[in-house]
């Protein structure tokens, strides 16, 4: 018996085969931004060391949610509170408490992320770091990538069925490789800002940073095959 030429695992004089890959690649500008806030305080005392950062705490996330809708998310991660061991002597001696509170945001605004990262380095004890920019895991570019790719990918068999003289009769199998935002959240050269302020100003605060997003890379890549007519050799 004899299997179908479609079903066989190459083709056949009869039903030739052509195997090609599909690659897109698209700039796009960045849907979100997420930054990282670390909220420090540092005290002789436990207990005032605990209240300083609480205090410090509540500020800042009150300054962010005080912007409404254009934070989509807002998570408090790690919190520590570590003493300080003297250097000298054998007994093991408290110098001081540290502790530390990270918070992160994640803005679709630029205008608004620009003002609240001012706003927040010129709190006491507050370091900002960021922003990332990235894309929406549904966002439309990544269709519009892979689409890319797929149309890629019939153009290279028909030019390669082409050259032999055939054209191509149907699709036999569609690989998905995968489009995917290169380096979501990563900070390139250059992309990042660090800053950190020791007290809080009285008056209306510093002028809003000027923030340029910085373009995504999409990438899609597609394997396929084709059946085609007999080629003309």
């Amino acid at each position: 018996m004899t299997q179908d030429a479609s079903h066989q695992p190459y083709g056949t004089p009869e039903v030739p085969r052509v195997a090609v890959r599909g690659e897109a690649r698209l700039e796009v500008d960045p849907e979100i931004a997420r930054i990282g806030i670390t909220v420090s305080a540092r005290g002789t005392d436990r207990r005032n060391a605990l209240e300083d950062l609480t205090r410090r705490n509540n500020a800042v996330l009150d300054l962010i949610k005080s912007y409404g809708d254009p934070v989509e998310k807002l998570e408090t991660g790690a919190f520590s509170i570590t003493p300080e061991l003297t250097r000298h002597g054998r007994a093991e001696r408290i110098r001081a408490y540290h502790g530390r509170v990270h918070i992160t945001a994640e803005l679709s605004d630029f205008t608004t992320l620009g003002e609240l990262t001012t706003r927040l380095a010129d709190l006491e004890l507050t370091q900002v770091d960021g922003p990332w920019w990235a894309l929406r895991p549904t966002s439309p570019a990544h269709g519009q990538a892979r689409r890319q790719a797929v149309l890629e990918a019939v153009q290279r068999a028909r030019e390669y069925a082409e050259a032999l003289g055939a054209r191509l009769a149907a699709l036999v199998e569609l690989a998905d490789l995968g489009a995917e935002n290169a380096a979501p959240f990563a900070a390139a050269p250059g992309a990042g800002m660090r800053t950190m302020a020791f007290s809080a100003a009285e008056d209306a605060g510093p002028p809003p940073l000027d923030l340029e997003p910085q373009r995504q890379t999409v990438y899609a890549q597609v394997n396929a095959r084709f059946t085609m007519t007999p080629p003309q050799l």
